[in-house]
């Protein structure tokens, strides 16, 4: 399940970055499908329950992503202990990642059940949107535990340098759920019930398949199967730090939103504003999933080659997926460049929309070089296990961001702000992280992460 570390030889150390990066990015493209899969079918339905799906697909999102660092802490602490040649430890850390995932899970599930009617209130719909959404997103909440064993399992598949079975399942999962939801939505006449319905058995299917990949890795190292709450503590404790990060990126994303309402002109001039800038922010997105893929392949190299002490190595491969940041920002920014006269038309028919996003993703591709060293880094960082100092670092990003970008927005209106969130964000980002790759206080090899971590035997 694990490849032998990259050599001093440039092109087996890009073939290695790539061997995880490839599967890992079309593992990202294949996530979103499972609420985008949901969306085609419920569209057909009628508005009330499109909208309705919109309002629970947030509320999930939100739920689900504050919990993505049971993927990041897991890969890096796994490919640690497999670095360190300690393959029983690697998958004993990722059983209790995975107990972890269903604690989290269930207390998310009562209280999401519990909490439905009030969350969906919350976003002041009208009576018809109000049900169809509280209708999808009890029932979704069920999926939720599964949607955490997905993350847990897929982090420790990526700590044993296996980014192949997370892609297979993705794919079969959401192949399935588009049939699901077909089939129990149009034939069995459930409507948006049978949707959620659907994609909470794909769910369920996928976290089996992860968790059965991992029990058996487990099972044939001789890895203990049973809860332990001393590992299952320090695992939480761990994934602390990440989710701060977590918090204040969502934080950064949500003022941006918030500014664009405080900047644009009332009435018409406001859902121009704001519908360009989804645009925008939806395609950024997208382009992030290929720089993302690169920072998992870091998660997991910087753990392994730390783990087993290799400095030199450590640096080296850093220094190689900088350099392939840079040019697949370059890639993907030139690619937004020449596309943005093209893009406004394929999502809006207001030609104001489509004049307006033109220089907005002409700043956001000239953003891209920049995203990539950020998203390089950040990868390179969680898989040393510097959590804190990632927390830390944006939580003062996020101070210095917060006032310019509401003064971009109130003095220059959407385009300011994009510059704003392209310069002072992602450069304060860069900034923060380039000094602290710089530096070797995150440089600590070893099996386990800095500080006392206890793991099973």
């Amino acid at each position: 399940m694990s490849a032998p570390p990259a050599g001093t030889d440039p092109r087996a150390t890009d073939r290695e970055i790539w061997r995880l990066a490839v599967p890992a990015f079309l593992a990202l493209v294949a996530e979103p499908l499972f609420l985008l899969g949901d969306a085609a079918v419920v569209g057909r339905l009628g508005t009330p329950e499109l909208a309705g799906l919109g309002i629970a697909a947030v509320v999930l999102q939100t739920a689900v992503g504050l919990c993505v660092f049971l993927a990041y802490g897991t890969t890096a602490s796994v490919a640690r202990r497999l670095g360190a040649g300690d393959l029983r430890g690697a998958l004993a850390q990722g059983v209790d990642g995975l107990w972890l995932a269903v604690g989290i899970g269930l207390v998310t599930t009562i209280a999401g059940v519990a909490l439905t009617g009030p969350m969906v209130a919350a976003f002041g719909a009208g009576p018809e949107v109000t049900e169809q959404a509280t209708t999808y997103l009890r029932i979704a909440f069920l999926g939720t535990t599964p949607l955490l064993v997905m993350l847990a399992a897929t982090g420790v598949l990526r700590g044993l340098q296996d980014t192949r079975t997370p892609l297979y399942v993705a794919v079969g999962g959401n192949v399935l759920n588009i049939v699901l939801n077909v089939v129990l939505v149009y034939p069995a006449g459930l409507g948006i019930a049978g949707s959620a319905i659907g994609s909470v058995v794909a769910q369920v299917l996928s976290a089996a398949v992860l968790g059965t990949v991992v029990v058996r890795g487990a099972r044939a190292q001789g890895a203990p199967l049973s809860p332990d709450l001393p590992g299952i503590r320090l695992a939480a404790r761990a994934g602390v730090p990440l989710v701060v990060r977590t918090l204040t990126l969502r934080a950064a994303i949500l003022a941006t939103t918030y500014a664009v309402t405080l900047g644009a002109a009332p009435g018409a001039g406001l859902d121009v504003d704001l519908a360009t800038h989804q645009l925008a922010m939806t395609l950024w997105g997208f382009l992030a999933f290929v720089l993302d893929a690169i920072a998992i392949a870091a998660q997991a190299l910087t753990g392994r080659t730390l783990g087993a002490g290799d400095v030199e190595a450590t640096r080296r491969l850093t220094r190689r997926m900088l350099r392939w940041g840079v040019v697949v920002g370059v890639v993907t920014g030139l690619a937004l460049a020449a596309a943005s006269p093209l893009l406004g038309p394929l999502f809006s028919r207001d030609e104001a929309v489509h004049q307006a996003l033109v220089p907005v993703l002409l700043i956001a591709a000239l953003g891209q070089p920049v995203a990539g060293i950020v998203f390089v880094l950040d990868g390179v960082l969680i898989g040393a296990g510097d959590g804190r100092y990632l927390a830390l670092g944006g939580v003062v990003t996020l101070v210095v961001y917060l006032p310019v970008a509401l003064l971009a927005a109130s003095w220059g209106g959407l385009l300011a702000l994009w510059i704003a969130y392209t310069t002072v964000f992602m450069g304060s980002r860069m900034v923060v992280l380039v000094l602290r790759e710089r530096s070797d206080a995150w440089v600590v090899t070893g099996a386990t992460f800095p500080g006392p971590r206890r793991a099973r035997s």
